[in-house]
């Protein structure tokens, strides 16, 4: 599986970005996908993931109601939609995918298999 994400920019506070991650091959019937995040000096963070059959979405607290996470089964790509971008947003976006997670794992980078590589978000105030 390669995977490949794209999307990110430079916005101002409140603009929106979708990025995308599309999928090159394999099967994803028992997979979860994932967006995570890194910025400057701080550690990776969990930010949403959507199981690839059913749906079911997840995301970090923090951005609940402003994130959306979603996939399209036909072109093999799942969606991250940004709303009301903030500063604190800025950091390198990255996508993954994995197995068999449970949901204590969700969150957990080095559970998943397969990453993107990542695609850079710049909010500006």
């Amino acid at each position: 599986v390669q995977l490949q994400a794209s999307g990110g920019g430079l916005v101002q506070a409140g603009d929106s970005l979708r990025l995308s991650c599309a999928a090159s091959e394999g099967t994803f019937s028992t997979y979860i996908m994932a967006w995570f995040r890194q910025a400057p000096g701080k550690e990776r963070e969990f930010v949403a993931a959507i199981r690839w059959i059913g749906g079911s979405a997840y995301y970090k607290d923090s951005i609940k109601g402003r994130f959306t996470i979603s996939r399209d089964r036909a072109k093999s790509t799942v969606y991250l939609q940004m709303n009301s971008l903030k500063p604190e947003d800025t950091a390198v976006y990255s996508c993954a995918a994995g197995s068999g997670l449970i949901y204590s794992d969700l969150g957990r980078s080095g559970r998943y298999d397969y990453w993107g590589q990542g695609t850079q978000v710049t909010v500006s105030s």
